[in-house]
């Protein structure tokens, strides 16, 4: 058996690919490293990270200090989290604003250097929002997450060309998850006769979500990769299952727990192609829906006759 190391670049089928953990991920050049491809990669993954948790925390870095005494006056838990999140809003953006306006000195022929105090500052902000992150969940509402709220740090303490590599790793890492829980979901209609076409479905919509995973919005294939995901999603949220004409209530059961079953996958697999990193709480639990399905509707399954020698 050969072993391919990680890191390994190779063109397939007229494609760069970089292999990590199993997987030839589609390979981008990294821009070279500057405080300008800091700047741009800081305030991407700044973006990126509020389009992906609950709705409210993205709070703009001058209104830090009326954030951090709002939270700190807080005494009620559950409110304490949500203005917890909400500061580590605000000191993700002020980061973003000190490294934007450091970039407008460094072309202004200013000389700028790690001991900087406003490189000090920026980075303070961004420890400091990383610690808060906890208390910030996914749109979801399911669990945190936590790769993603580390990734303006990362953009801003290591090399440009090494946060590309940890993103390698994070992709790998989802397109496995995104193959359990399909490879999951084909088990769990794979004979039932209710969704006797699901599993079809399901991985042309699976395989499209990999695809879309990889690729990045700046990918001059980014229109037929995105088309292409919707498209598959769009049908595998409209399947229906293939029911009698007068279904009794223990069917009518069967068929709604199956269709609530799909959508879920559907969702946690929409989730994690678009964060492009793994959501290990809500994977671990739908896995487990997918076996207590299996539990409660296979041994109710007719076997088929197998045929004689």
């Amino acid at each position: 058996m050969v072993i391919i190391p990680n890191g390994t670049l190779r063109i397939v089928d007229g494609i760069k690919r970089v292999y990590y953990d199993g997987y030839w991920i589609k390979a981008y050049d990294p821009p070279a490293d500057s405080l300008r491809a800091k700047k741009v990669l800081i305030q991407a993954t700044t973006r990126r990270l509020f389009n992906h948790v609950e709705h409210g925390i993205n709070i703009p870095g001058k209104r830090l200090g009326e954030t951090r005494e709002a939270f700190e006056k807080e005494q009620a838990p559950s409110r304490k989290r949500v203005k917890g999140a909400m500061l580590a809003g605000a000191l993700f953006n002020r980061a973003s604003d000190i490294f934007s306006k450091l970039v407008e000195l460094q072309e202004q022929g200013i000389e700028i250097d790690e001991d900087n105090a406003l490189m000090r500052e920026c980075g303070d902000c961004l420890q400091e929002a990383l610690s808060l992150g906890r208390m910030v969940l996914h749109r979801s509402g399911e669990e945190g997450i936590d790769e993603l709220w580390g990734e303006p740090f990362r953009a801003f303490s290591i090399p440009v060309e090494a946060f590309y590599e940890s993103r390698y790793i994070k992709i790998a890492q989802t397109l496995r998850d995104i193959d359990r829980i399909s490879d999951a979901m084909v088990l769990t209609f794979a004979n039932d006769p209710l969704f006797s076409d699901a599993p079809t479905i399901i991985r042309r919509f699976t395989d499209e979500a990999k695809n879309k995973c990889e690729t990045l919005r700046t990918d001059e294939n980014i229109f037929d990769v995105w088309t292409g995901f919707v498209v598959a999603s769009e049908q595998l949220g409209a399947y229906a299952p293939s029911m009698p004409a007068q279904p009794d209530a223990p069917l009518m059961r069967h068929a709604a727990d199956g269709i609530r079953l799909i959508k879920q996958g559907r969702a946690l697999v929409t989730y994690l192609s678009r964060a492009r990193v793994t959501m290990p709480r809500s994977t671990k639990d739908y896995l487990e829906r997918c076996e207590d399905y299996q539990r409660i509707y296979h041994p109710l399954i007719p076997v088929p006759a197998t045929a004689s020698a």
